[in-house]
């Protein structure tokens, strides 16, 4: 089992990672955590088949984590898809799944549909809403999904809270766990999807030095986790290996050295510096 560290940026432009994208390789299965920018050309730079892209899980629906979803939806097709597309995520993905094919991408969809027989056909993208728990197994790996704390604590309407969600994944295979934290603060359901995992890929914005204003000191607050507290985080999960993503961009690397050295303060396990196209055997 393999874990490819696709894009490890977030939603500013930043020539040197793409956004926040995880793979997750099982033998012949590839399962997608997010689609965001430049997801199709990772996959291809890493080396996957762009055609056994069929399974994805979505965390939320910031632009960064779910840009480039239509990318994956039509050229998984065109490179020989051949099942449904099955796509999982928090309330309202079957919506913005089905606006997607209905709306924006129907034309080009029935053009290469009826004009390009080659591609046998169109296979349908088929998605699920999903809440916290359970959420599949195919008897050869299972998932589950904790709700996570992003942005709650920010100056946002209940009416728009309670259509926010934001889901961590567990995955389970092999007698292995692998954890991916979504973008999320320290919080209950972060502690419980890490709980004993081999693998956490957390979330990682800022490094200690960073947090220099009252604006990143909310961010590190509320809405993503930074390095003063994700060595914490990993340490009382008891967590055998960190990678970190979702990085602020930067001109240099002096930050990230210092992002390194905040989180093992805290956690003394192999901590991976994420990287775009990162490969990690768990």
């Amino acid at each position: 089992m393999e874990v490819i560290l696709l894009g490890t940026g977030g939603p500013r432009p930043d020539p040197r990672r793409m956004a926040t994208t995880t793979l997750i390789r099982l033998g012949e299965e590839n399962i997608l955590i997010d689609a965001g920018r430049g997801v199709m050309v990772q996959l291809n730079k890493a080396g996957v088949p762009l055609g056994s892209i069929n399974t994805v899980f979505l965390t939320h629906h910031h632009f960064d984590h779910i840009g480039d979803l239509y990318d994956v939806m039509l050229n998984s097709w065109m490179h020989g898809r051949k099942d449904d597309l099955r796509i999982y995520g928090p309330p309202d993905t079957e919506r913005l799944v089905n606006t997607l094919v209905t709306q924006v991408y129907d034309k080009d969809i029935t053009w290469r549909d009826q004009g390009e027989p080659s591609f046998g056909g169109w296979k349908p993208v088929v998605a699920t809403d999903i809440i916290p728990g359970p959420v599949l197994d195919t008897g050869r790996w299972k998932i589950s999904a904790e709700l996570v704390s992003h942005g709650d604590g920010l100056d946002m309407s209940p009416a728009f809270l309670a259509r926010w969600t934001c889901l961590g994944y567990r995955f389970e295979a092999e007698g292995k766990v692998i954890a991916i934290s979504g973008d999320t603060v320290p919080c209950p359901g972060l502690e419980r999807l890490a709980e004993g995992a081999d693998l956490l890929v957390q979330c990682c914005f800022l490094a200690t030095p960073e947090i220099d204003n009252e604006h990143l000191r909310r961010l590190a607050k509320f809405t993503i986790a930074c390095g003063d507290t994700v060595g914490k985080v990993a340490a009382k999960a008891g967590v055998k290996k960190l990678a970190l993503t979702h990085h602020r961009p930067r001109t240099d690397d002096s930050m990230l050295n210092a992002l390194l050295a905040d989180v093992r303060r805290d956690y003394a396990g192999p901590v991976v510096l994420g990287e775009d196209l990162t490969r990690i055997e768990v």
